[in-house]
């Protein structure tokens, strides 16, 4: 049987994502797999290769054939050179620093804390703004309401005719 290591294509219509995997290079390209041994994912910057070595190394060791792609990506991550006992057998795949994205995440998360506090002091300084004038307008009416029925309008002395 001709085995061969190709991608199958996940994902949705503009957000691909592939599976290395083993198959029969008679099968279509996403029919029954024989074994998965990897992710692709070329939408991530920097793109996200995760293959299992081992795995990798057992198949190309009973001949499987690389897809030109997959070549490439067993290339990137060193298994390709280790297999042929070439020198560059750590690859050269990049990494996302964690620490950088964790600084970024936390900074962010901080960011948005503060502003909902400031939004929160800002919103408790109006109410309590409103209530301080509702309550001076409510003095002011009843200081006006005591003094109404306390001293009534003199009256003016009618003239006799």
């Amino acid at each position: 049987m001709a085995v061969k290591i190709r991608l199958k294509r996940m994902g949705k219509k503009f957000a691909p994502f592939y599976r290395v995997v083993v198959l029969d290079s008679r099968k279509k390209r996403d029919g029954r797999v024989i074994e998965e041994v990897g992710l692709y994912d070329p939408m991530q910057e920097p793109s996200l290769i995760r293959i299992d070595s081992e795995r990798v190394q057992y198949w190309l060791g009973v001949g499987a054939q690389p897809s030109d792609t997959v070549f490439n990506l067993l290339k990137i991550t060193g298994d390709y050179q280790k297999f042929k006992g070439l020198p560059g057998a750590e690859g050269r795949l990049k990494v996302k620093d964690a620490e950088a994205a964790a600084a970024a995440k936390e900074a962010a998360v901080k960011a948005v804390s503060d502003d909902a506090e400031k939004r929160k002091a800002a919103a408790a300084k109006a109410k309590a703004d409103a209530e301080k004038e509702a309550a001076d307008a409510a003095a002011a009416e009843a200081k006006a309401a005591e003094g109404s029925s306390e001293e009534p309008a003199p009256e003016a002395p009618a003239e006799e005719a």
